[in-house]
């Protein structure tokens, strides 16, 4: 097992938990270098991985995973300890580990407890990489859970405003999605093969195996869409979003935002659409229509806020909406789309939450009222911000213009009626986009200082610009090299887009 690459994404955070075990809560540099050793060995090994997937790639290895291993975990059930990865899973490592990095300088000065915050923040992780690797669904279901759990404790203990309120609401409704994800799993189990001895939870085997009846599949989607889609801030299941962001951490806003609404599209598409394309056919306009809501709702609602954090996270609504409205066009184009959304968003809104938190421990507001002239005081996070912001609205040259024309490209290649009006209202949010975004930044860092007291304001220190530095540089290679992305992820919509033309009836 140990012997397998994939398995030490989930074993060093496991390390680190055991660090910091025997870190005093007090002994700051001891937590900090636990933290900065763990997470840049994560980017390392993701670095390492994705290196050694194209190599192997390059030299015609074409199996629909790499890195694969299984081991038996529960006879009974057939559930195995099963990981392996294709050119999505290794991309969303990456964005992982990034994200972890970033985040780990962005909550250098995390009180009260940092010990404890570290913990849950390491087991959060455990989950999200733990989901990315997984090839068995109920391992993947597991660390799905492992994932969700530490966000009630991040948000009630170390967050602001409303948080409990917030903390409980968003568990509450992310267990109500996994009700349905877990109804939904099982279906597929117990439909998984026509042999009842040869069940199984493999998702490569049940894809093969083809066993799912058309009637079946249709329940079973609605189940799985509708599970991932409540982590996916999907349309009218999103309300847990702008709460929970608003009141979460630096950190944790950055890791959730980021990376943990990636698990919603990521399963959408690894689960409800690879393994029940014939519903998926069926079934898609239904959460065209929502997700199609989500994409403008998000960037209206965005337009009326005066919270830094809520304008941002109204904003993932809508982006997120994106990934997953690109998914169900069904078409490899609007897919590549998704995947490229998936990277670009969490990287401008990891960025996003990391200045807006970095801004308010030092102003101590979040009111875009009350700030003003920002750029004249600390330079170098107003640019920050600006890049973020042009990030957001699709500045060619930055991540969201590919990812955002690479979906309504593709998205219009569907050529009905239905699918073109839809990706018309969808094209609709880049320009609403670009009010709130350009509204913000002139309110926050042009014009004069709205505060005297914010002229002693200091700029970004060391730790705050390693971790801004790191996501803009990636957020810039994305939008000025993203041939790559398409050459890693290049073989991985063949066995999807395959099933969905199968399934045509």
């Amino acid at each position: 097992m140990f012997g397998n690459i994939l398995i030490w994404f989930v074993i060093i955070p496991v390390l680190m938990l055991a660090g910091l075990g025997v870190c005093r809560n007090s002994g700051m540099n001891a937590i900090r270098a636990v933290m900065v050793i763990g997470s840049t060995a994560l980017l390392a090994l993701s670095a390492y991985v994705c290196i050694d997937f194209l190599a192997l790639r390059a030299a015609g290895d074409t199996s629909e995973m790499l890195f694969t291993g299984s081991w038996m975990w529960y006879a009974p059930l057939n559930i195995h300890l099963a990981v392996g990865v294709d050119g999505i899973s290794v991309l969303m490592l990456m964005l992982s580990s990034v994200i972890v990095f970033a985040g780990t300088f962005a909550s250098w000065k995390i009180n009260p407890l940092p010990k404890n915050f570290f913990l849950w923040f390491c087991l959060l992780s455990t989950g999200v990489f733990g989901f990315f690797i997984s090839i068995d669904i109920f391992t993947m279901f597991m660390f799905y859970e492992v994932a969700l759990i530490p966000m009630y404790l991040l948000i009630g203990v170390w967050g602001t405003g409303r948080k409990e309120y917030s903390a409980m609401k968003l568990t509450l409704m992310l267990m109500g999605g996994s009700a349905f994800l877990m109804l939904g799993l099982l279906g597929i189990y117990w439909h998984s093969s026509t042999d009842p001895n040869a069940l199984t939870w493999n998702i490569l085997e049940i894809a093969h195996n083809g066993a799912i009846d058309a009637g079946w599949q249709n329940i079973l989607f609605l189940c799985t869409f509708v599970g991932f889609g409540v982590l996916g801030a999907m349309f009218p299941f999103h309300t847990w979003s702008p709460d929970g962001h608003a009141c979460a951490p630096t950190a944790v806003s950055m890791l959730h935002a980021g990376v943990l609404m990636k698990l919603g599209g990521y399963g959408c598409f690894r689960i409800a659409i690879y393994l029940l394309p014939a519903a998926a056919n069926e079934l898609a306009w239904i959460f065209i229509i929502l997700t199609g809501i989500s994409i403008v709702y998000g960037a209206f609602s965005a337009c009326v806020q005066t919270d830094l954090k809520y304008i941002n996270a109204y904003s993932s609504v809508s982006h997120c909406g994106m990934v997953l409205f690109a998914i169900l066009m069904l078409t490899q184009t609007a897919m590549t789309g998704a995947i490229l959304q998936m990277l670009s968003h969490g990287l401008m809104t990891a960025l996003f939450f990391a200045l807006i938190g970095m801004i308010y421990g030092r102003t101590h507001t979040r009111d875009i009222r009350q700030m003003g002239g920002l750029m004249k005081i600390m330079p170098y996070l107003g640019v920050c911000y600006m890049i973020a912001g042009f990030a957001s609205l699709g500045l060619p040259g930055l991540s969201g213009f590919v990812a955002e024309m690479t979906i309504f490209f593709g998205s219009f290649e569907n050529a009905d009626l239905f699918h073109r009006v839809f990706v018309i209202v969808g094209t609709g949010s880049i320009v609403i986009t670009a009010v709130y975004i350009l509204r913000v930044v002139g309110k926050l860092l042009l014009g004069p200082v709205q505060d005297e007291h914010h002229l002693s304001l200091t700029d970004a220190s060391w730790f705050e610009r390693l971790s801004t530095v790191t996501l803009i540089v990636c957020i810039a290679a994305i939008g000025c090299f993203p041939n790559w992305i398409a050459q890693t992820i290049n073989f991985s919509f063949n066995p999807i887009m395959e099933a969905v033309k199968n399934a045509v009836i």
